[in-house]
């Protein structure tokens, strides 16, 4: 075993952000950490690449908003120079900020974490970032390498008779991007409803829920209490709430302690679809940070129904997928692009039939 295999070297970071203050804060957090360095920083986006040239770091971390050269050109010049670096937005909890960062994230952004607002002192601002940021920036460079096909193990349980009800989808880092790819490619016929859980905060949601309903032939819009879930019709849990699917096959959002850290919670979404639909249920669990979502598949897999994981080549981050085809739990292990087809073969081999619900 090598110096380097025992201490890896940090991960190098260029900070880019035309506040001095949100720099040296972002510096007092990033600093201190053993497995991260600060090893430059910018304050617009000119100097940004200038300085990305020459020190090719590891990952960006990226103001949304700046004069000049703002974020979105920034990140677009960084896509021509490196197509895979990671790059983290930083950007204010407002509405302005929630649709530049959407627009980022589907310009090819990994991630973003919201600056600290209205915090109450240094200190405050200082934990609200080590607590959203570093875990952000590790899961980027993970010390175990993803596991190949065919050390993969797949599940052998038998899917329960009967077409599935409904499709519950999980996903969170590298998220948005991924269903703008997804969804389009379903037709407006599609004969279910398909309920998702993005880990996003509450101002995201809504504007997300836009994005993809105006390029998407289904109807995609933010989950509603009490709603009925309908053939064609992609419900969005709000952010800061977590999603049900009820006995009597309506939607329930609630605000019980989060899970895994996430409200919503995709464990929460697909546990209660399992229940509800006694597993008749399609689960997809797409790319993303931490394990949400794993007991819900778990669930899924018990009573008898099927499970889609994205495979870690076209996961931005192999984490909640990863645990699931870990666990054995998945049916397939599919490339983003190959899972719409996938879901509509299996829709068409068990075609939908009726249901009588509850009124």
């Amino acid at each position: 075993m090598t110096p380097e295999t025992l201490h890896p070297p940090p991960i190098r970071v260029l900070v880019v952000d035309d506040s001095a203050v949100m720099r040296s804060l972002l510096r007092m957090v990033l600093d201190p950490h053993p497995q991260i360095e600060v090893a430059a920083v910018a304050a617009d986006g000119a100097e940004a690449l200038a300085v990305f040239d020459s020190l090719h770091p590891d990952l960006v971390l990226l103001d949304v908003e700046m004069p000049g050269m703002n974020g979105l050109d920034a990140l677009s010049a960084i896509r021509l120079r490196d197509a895979r670096v990671p790059v983290i937005m930083c950007s204010n909890l407002t509405g302005r900020g929630a649709r530049v960062t959407l627009d980022a994230l589907s310009r090819g952004a990994t991630d973003y974490v919201t600056k600290p607002a209205g915090q109450s002192g240094i200190r405050n601002g200082m934990d609200t970032l080590t607590r959203e940021l570093i875990p952000k920036i590790l899961a980027h460079f993970p010390s175990e390498p993803a596991a190949t096909p065919s050390q993969l193990p797949l599940c052998s349980v038998s899917p329960a008779p009967g077409a599935p009800r409904v499709i519950v989808l999980g996903v969170s880092t590298g998220g948005p991007a991924a269903l703008e790819a997804l969804l389009p490619k379903f037709p407006a016929s599609f004969p279910l409803p398909i309920l998702i859980v993005q880990h996003m905060p509450r101002l995201f949601t809504g504007l997300l829920a836009e994005r993809l309903d105006a390029i998407s032939a289904l109807h995609v819009r933010e989950a509603l209490p009490g709603a009925r879930p309908q053939p064609g019709v992609v419900e969005l849990a709000r952010g800061d709430w977590h999603l049900e699917l009820a006995r009597d096959f309506r939607l329930r959002l609630n605000q019980s302690e989060p899970e895994n850290f996430c409200r919503p919670s995709v464990d929460v979404l697909f546990r209660s679809a399992a229940r509800t639909c006694s597993g008749r249920v399609l689960g997809v669990i797409l790319t993303g940070m931490g394990s949400d979502g794993l007991a819900g598949c778990r669930a899924i897999r018990a009573a008898g129904g099927i499970v889609f994981a994205q495979d870690s080549p076209t996961s931005v981050i192999w984490g909640m997928p990863g645990a699931v085809v870990s666990a054995g739990l998945a049916n397939k292990v599919l490339p983003l692009d190959a899972i719409p087809a996938e879901i509509l073969r299996c829709v068409a081999s068990h075609p939908p039939r009726p249901e009588a619900v509850p009124v």
